[in-house]
């Protein structure tokens, strides 16, 4: 997984399933599987709570979240919850991931960003906080209907500055980004004082991210794979991973579910995932993937299925925009 290799999670508590960690750049460990906590649309609060509680109960202990998603306050509250019943014993054994909205892609508006997922996330940091798009758009926008007049332009430099400071405050204990391409990562690398961590990514075995992957594995910043299951046509995305023949017969050899091979091909590649499914059952069977292996041969056929990128970030382009084609909003990696 890295120049330092996987360690083990101290034993879990109940009868929870071992989580491997990595370590980033920031020299912080992280767990190499995350739980997901966006929906469309949301569960009530309550609800949502009791999901996260118990995913701490089957073994997850990195939570992904977002300004965006509406889920901070109930990840925190599963924390706390978690913490008052002796589920786990400290604040330190729950990985907390969030991000900044595209709402706040601004130096002056990063930092006020951050304290105000803290404030619903009931906590005095975040293990990790990622610059979610590398966009901007206007505060009246409404981010699911964008239109032209809603785009600002996104300073690559002066966000990311933003961003160091909060690492620096102590309030990120490591910083990093989502959904850059390679090009805009060796931008943000020439004025960076502190390196990105993680780059979160669209990753699965329909798209493979093989030349990101390389690049990032020569700078020492880990991937993370957003999407390990090709969202399975729910809104966008495909069923070109849940419904690959090939996965299907490696999966019926192997008597490990189709999901369960998906997401250990991404983890035998070097990157960690975030998984979602609010079901109990699929929880405690995707998190099973640490104690078997892909052969060679299992890999090579896995790396020969067709690709495609699943949300390719159309609503995000405009004729008059920063981004004036799919093309230039991935800067051809796509």
């Amino acid at each position: 997984m890295s120049s330092v290799g996987v360690v083990t999670s101290q034993p879990p508590t109940m009868a929870t399933t071992k989580v491997t960690h990595v370590m980033l750049n920031s020299g912080q460990m992280i767990p190499t599987i995350g739980f997901g906590t966006s929906a469309l649309p949301l569960p009530p609060p309550e609800q949502l709570t009791s999901i996260f509680i118990e995913a701490i109960e089957v073994g997850y202990r990195h939570f992904d979240t977002a300004a965006s998603y509406g889920t901070e306050e109930c990840v925190g509250r599963a924390v706390a919850a978690a913490l008052d019943s002796g589920l786990i014993k400290s604040r330190n054994e729950v990985f907390v991931t969030s991000k900044l909205s595209i709402y706040d892609t601004h130096h002056d508006l990063v930092l006020p960003a951050l304290k105000e997922t803290l404030r619903k996330l009931g906590l005095e940091y975040v293990d990790l906080y990622l610059v979610h798009w590398p966009i901007r758009i206007k505060k009246s926008a409404n981010q699911f209907k964008l239109s032209e007049d809603d785009m600002l332009h996104f300073d690559i430099k002066e966000t990311w500055k933003a961003m160091e400071e909060c690492c620096q405050l102590g309030l990120a204990k490591s910083i990093g980004v989502s959904n850059y391409s390679c090009l805009k990562l060796g931008k943000l690398l020439e004025n960076a004082t502190i390196p990105p961590a993680v780059n979160q990514v669209e990753m699965n075995v329909a798209w493979q991210q093989q030349k990101l992957l390389q690049f990032c594995r020569e700078k020492n910043i880990l991937v993370s794979a957003w999407s390990p299951l090709g969202a399975n046509g729910a809104v966008w995305g495909s069923h070109q991973v849940m419904q690959s023949p090939v996965l299907k017969d490696i999966a019926a050899a192997k008597d490990k579910s189709v999901a369960q091979v998906a997401l250990r091909w991404i983890y035998e590649q070097g990157a960690i995932l975030i998984v979602k499914s609010f079901n109990k059952e699929r929880m405690k069977e995707n998190i099973q993937i640490f104690d078997w292996k892909l052969t060679y041969e299992e890999d090579t056929q896995m790396r020969q299925i067709p690709q495609a990128k699943g949300f390719r970030g159309e609503p995000f382009v405009f004729p008059k925009g920063q981004y004036k084609s799919v093309e230039e909003l991935w800067d051809g990696e796509i």
